[in-house]
């Protein structure tokens, strides 16, 4: 497992001892992820072949700007200690993260679905986080779900429910966590095109250009998230979506029809 320093996130409203976030992510193999590693496909060990899963002709997730994002009360969220806090403004950048766990082959929705309960449990159960720290994550079978209470609500406001994903950056940033360990392994295609699409549908909503507002986790904190294999294609992902912009709808424009519509969470109704 990756060895990180100093990076990590600065929670103010949790519980405890400061414990680096990366740490908490990159601890998978040691704390153990039974619910995880269950359901997971042989193919997670190293042998596994990412090149051609990355080159792999996947499933679509979405077909237009805006994406089916799973809500914690789908994924089975535990409450939060405390509501997060929500700055009536947008985010200035988008920051791209990987999880550092494992490589796994498992595509599932049921995977995805764990993965964030784990994610949740650690955040607050060993680093005394309020909840999980970022706002998205994407799994390797490119299902997006919402990460920390109150993201979904704010992102369509134009707001921001502050995480604890960057150091010192938290009050001005909104995170992306995306499955997997990219020092050296390729992206899956299915979780890149999911990640283009979130990437559109944020700038979109909050007005961001892509040229300047994407960035890794690195280029904030002393880090090797978000890996050198997917940082090495945020210029591409920049590219990418810069030029869905181009003929995209603006904020608050979208039908029913131009995608799944993002169903409210627990945290909406409270």
């Amino acid at each position: 497992m990756i060895a990180h320093s100093g990076d990590g996130a600065d929670d103010r409203g949790g519980y405890g001892r400061p414990v680096t976030r990366r740490a908490v992510i990159g601890g998978v193999a040691g704390a153990g992820l039974v619910e995880m590693l269950s359901m997971a496909s042989p193919l997670q060990n190293g042998a596994m072949a990412d090149e051609r899963l990355a080159g792999a002709a996947d499933r679509a997730l979405f077909t237009a700007e805006v994406p089916h994002v799973y809500t914690r009360a789908q994924w089975k969220a535990s409450p939060p200690r405390r509501r997060a806090k929500v700055r009536r403004r947008a985010p200035d950048h988008i920051i791209v993260h990987h999880t550092a766990t494992a490589n796994s082959g498992d595509r599932s929705l049921a995977h995805a679905f764990a993965l964030s309960r784990y994610i949740q449990h650690f955040h607050m159960n060993k680093n005394g986080w309020d909840d999980t720290g970022q706002q998205l994550t994407i799994s390797r079978g490119g299902i997006v779900m919402e990460g920390r209470n109150r993201s979904l609500r704010a992102i369509r406001a134009g707001d921001l429910a502050v995480g604890a994903q960057v150091l010192h950056h938290n009050d001005h940033t909104i995170g992306i966590e995306n499955e997997g360990t990219y020092t050296s392994r390729a992206v899956p295609g299915s979780l890149w095109r999911s990640l283009v699409e979130v990437c559109v549908w944020l700038c979109r909503e909050y007005r961001l250009d892509p040229s300047e507002a994407i960035m890794g986790h690195r280029d904030y904190n002393n880090t090797s998230c978000p890996g050198d294999r997917l940082y090495a294609r945020l210029p591409e992902l920049r590219r990418e979506v810069a030029a869905r912009l181009e003929g995209a709808p603006g904020p608050g424009n979208a039908t029913e029809d131009q995608g799944l519509p993002l169903l409210p969470s627990l945290d909406d109704l409270t």
